[in-house]
């Protein structure tokens, strides 16, 4: 297994910023695997899902994960929010769910100042009811696939990367 810290949670979470404080803390790069599949494909996500459909992105998402495995090390990976489906998650690293409650997560996004870019970034999000039925379809299957799960609600990303931090020296 690689010495990666491989965050994982459902879309606007907080895996982006929470690592790059991890990142600021342990003084490792941090990495973000849907920007990675981008720079791969030279394509927005929103846009693989439009013309080339969720399947093929999940396939997108394997390649990267293979890359990870054979490529990174001693990094910080914040996942999309459907990559803990790779098959070789266990192997990239030590895998932390993120965790809050929808309500909050979309409290986070509506509060941001650049809120509007943000939920047009996760058009999942127009659908509330639809979103929902994942977030509960996908908490057992998180909670499943990490080492440690961590409450971020009304968290700051300092606080949360410190208890990451203390969390996998104990």
């Amino acid at each position: 297994m690689a010495d990666n810290i491989i965050l994982i949670g459902f879309m606007g979470v907080g895996k982006g910023r929470t690592a790059r404080a991890l990142a600021a803390l342990t003084g490792r790069f941090a990495i973000d695997t849907d920007d990675l599949i981008e720079s791969m494909v030279k394509m927005r996500i929103r846009d693989i899902f439009a013309e080339q459909g969720e399947a093929h992105f999940r396939q997108l998402e394997q390649q990267c994960a293979t890359w990870l495995e054979g490529q990174v090390s001693h990094t910080i990976v914040s996942a999309g929010g459907g990559f803990f489906k790779v098959n070789n998650l266990q192997r990239l690293g030590q895998v932390i769910y993120l965790h809050s409650d929808l309500d909050s997560i979309l409290e986070a996004i509506r509060s941001h100042p650049n809120a509007e870019q943000k939920m047009k970034k996760r058009p999942l999000f127009q659908d509330i009811a639809r979103a929902e039925a994942l977030f509960v379809e996908r908490l057992p299957q998180y909670r499943q696939a990490a080492d440690l799960e961590i409450s971020v609600r009304g968290r700051t990303n300092a606080d949360i990367a410190a208890e990451i931090v203390a969390r996998l020296r104990s």
